[in-house]
């Protein structure tokens, strides 16, 4: 499904992704491990082409993505991302926030954005927050909100970028329960976050990262019980 080749990314001297190659296969759950700056969420956003990598090649579905001749627009309607703090239009209710993409990138007409909307609202349990604005709504509810939006393109892979680390501790259940049942219904995800029993109940794979470069990865029973590497058994020391 998702292929990326030796990924180079540079921001000024500094080098954040030294060669990254990673497979994620159709349906399978990948979760991204690592301390603050090694290069997970930038990763992601080279995934979405939100920054352009310096060297490397990224393949969806057999087709290799150029940053400067495919059409991004149209790869971006099949790869939703959620962020860490929302992006919500805050001047919009939840059901505008959700219909906005289908109207307007892929023509959708109204009474069917509507529709698939309550859906996905429901789906997410905000079905009666549809005319609610952001401000109203807790971080959780929110974070609930961007991923409905984000589903709302019907996407074959969603990619979420750290979706609890802004919500107090109480929220955050409520979105990880969203998620497992994407995960269970077939989803295909990466997944940056610091949430370890999400990762250890959820995830096909657990890839570790540091400094840019990935350090080990496989199955979660096996990643955190017996970890290869001593840069990983570190960082799983840290967080226990």
């Amino acid at each position: 499904m998702i292929e990326v080749k030796h990924l180079v990314k540079s921001f000024g001297s500094l080098t954040v992704l030294k060669g990254v190659t990673l497979t994620v296969q159709e349906k399978e759950v990948v979760v991204l491990l690592g301390a603050s700056g090694s290069g997970k969420s930038t990763l992601l956003r080279c995934l979405n082409f939100l920054e352009v990598y310096d060297e490397g090649e990224v393949w969806v579905g057999g087709t290799q993505i150029d940053p400067y001749k495919s059409n991004l627009n149209q790869f971006r309607a099949e790869v939703g991302m959620v962020f860490q703090h929302f992006n919500l239009f805050p001047h919009k209710t939840v059901l505008e926030n959700v219909i906005e993409a289908p109207i307007h990138v892929k023509r959708m007409n109204v009474a069917e954005a509507k529709e698939l909307a309550y859906e996905l609202l429901k789906k997410v349990n905000m079905q009666d927050k549809a005319d609610v604005y952001p401000d109203m709504l807790s971080g959780g509810q929110k974070q609930r909100v961007a991923i409905a939006r984000a589903l709302a393109m019907k996407p074959k892979i969603m990619l979420f970028d750290e979706p609890t680390s802004a919500l107090d501790p109480e929220l955050v259940g409520e979105v990880l329960q969203v998620m497992k049942q994407l995960a269970k219904e077939g989803m295909t995800m990466i997944v940056v976050t610091h949430e370890m029993g999400f990762a250890r109940e959820v995830a096909d794979r657990a890839v570790f990262m540091d400094n840019g470069q990935i350090l080990e990865q496989g199955p979660p029973n096996t990643f955190f019980e017996n970890p290869q590497n001593e840069r990983t058994k570190q960082f799983l020391g840290s967080i226990r």
